[in-house]
């Protein structure tokens, strides 16, 4: 039997209005019926928890206009996650990013709605894997990229995330780093420091999957396209690419300069919510999906804020090195602006 709280309600769709006509042109109107009673109900329960929703750059438009409080890249979602006074923090991301807001919220309730929520880069490593690095190195500092589990965080000295990964590996002042676990990130830190990089063999499954190739093809059906590129790219990719930097760099950019048309070589999801929010910039598709991402919907963030659950534990013997690293890591890049839903 259909759950009649989840209706669409005449008092639903007068409450949703406002925020549709801002979706208006990604979502089809023949589906809003669908995601307005969810919406309206996840907000009245974040409201009776006392609750936020954090919301990477990649969620779904739904969501990530829909029914989050704070939305960004992993830096600015790992920073907020660290001074909010909610007792409730849903994730919208996937597991290693709910892990590093539990790391900065260990006394409060941190939620994943689906914990299968994975990631190609956190999957590719281990702690093991670390402590053979050091044996191999003995005495080089170890950065890891956020896109790790808490247990991998445990074992190095500082975190970056692909907005901050140049200033953090520059803080260590040391001519050798191993940095891990993506190996094309890597390469591009190296280009830009000088320092010498050992390199795990990680990729994310989405960004590998550009070519440097397909980028000209491309360049050749519009004259004033502007690309901009994540540095988990291969090299070629980003090689030909106007701007190489995070999904936040990549908003700044587009906020800021507001070209005509831009190519955004990233998750297809962040291409929507730019559409969404800046109109008069026309987003070019080709994109790649991460399934892991998508595993996060309306429907489980509601039965997350229903059930309290599922919650995210980590080992206090892992928390405690793992929480350090991450700090270092925000301790490096001066706060921004928060981004708020």
């Amino acid at each position: 039997m259909p759950n009649a709280s989840l209706a669409y309600t005449p008092e639903v769709a007068a409450a949703t209005r406002p925020l549709y006509q801002r979706l208006a042109r990604i979502v089809p109107e023949a589906e809003w019926p669908r995601h307005a009673p969810l919406v309206h109900a996840i907000a009245r329960l974040k409201r009776e928890r006392r609750a936020i929703v954090l919301a990477h750059n990649y969620q779904a438009p739904v969501i990530f206009h829909g029914v989050a409080d704070i939305v960004g890249d992993s830096l600015a979602l790992a920073r907020e996650a660290s001074r909010t006074d909610a007792e409730v923090i849903v994730v919208a991301g996937v597991a290693f990013m709910a892990e590093t807001v539990k790391l900065m919220n260990p006394d409060k309730i941190v939620l994943i709605p689906d914990p299968a929520a994975g990631c190609s880069l956190a999957a590719s490593i281990g702690p093991a894997d670390v402590r053979a690095l050091r044996e191999m190195h003995p005495g080089v500092p170890v950065v890891a990229y956020v896109n790790t589990s808490a247990a991998v965080k445990a074992e190095v000295d500082v975190c970056c995330t692909s907005g901050n990964a140049v200033e953090v590996v520059e803080s260590l002042g040391v001519p050798k780093v191993i940095f891990l676990p993506d190996a094309w990130l890597a390469h591009h830190v190296a280009g830009k420091t000088g320092v010498e990089i050992v390199a795990w063999t990680g990729s994310c499954e989405v960004h590998v999957r550009f070519s440097g190739e397909e980028i000209a093809e491309f360049r050749e059906s519009y004259d004033d396209l502007v690309v901009l590129a994540h540095p988990e790219c291969r090299p070629d990719v980003l090689a030909v690419a106007d701007l190489v930097g995070s999904t936040a760099a990549m908003l700044d950019y587009i906020e800021t300069r507001r070209p005509r048309r831009v190519l955004l070589l990233t998750e297809c999801a962040m291409g929507d919510n730019v559409s969404a929010a800046i109109p008069d910039v026309e987003v070019v598709r080709p994109c790649h999906l991460c399934p892991h991402m998508g595993l996060i919907t309306l429907d489980n963030i509601l039965a997350s804020l229903e059930t309290l659950s599922p919650r995210v534990e980590i080992d206090p013997a892992v928390a405690g090195p793992a929480q350090l690293a991450v700090e270092r890591m925000l301790s490096v890049t001066p706060a921004r602006r928060p981004v708020h839903g």
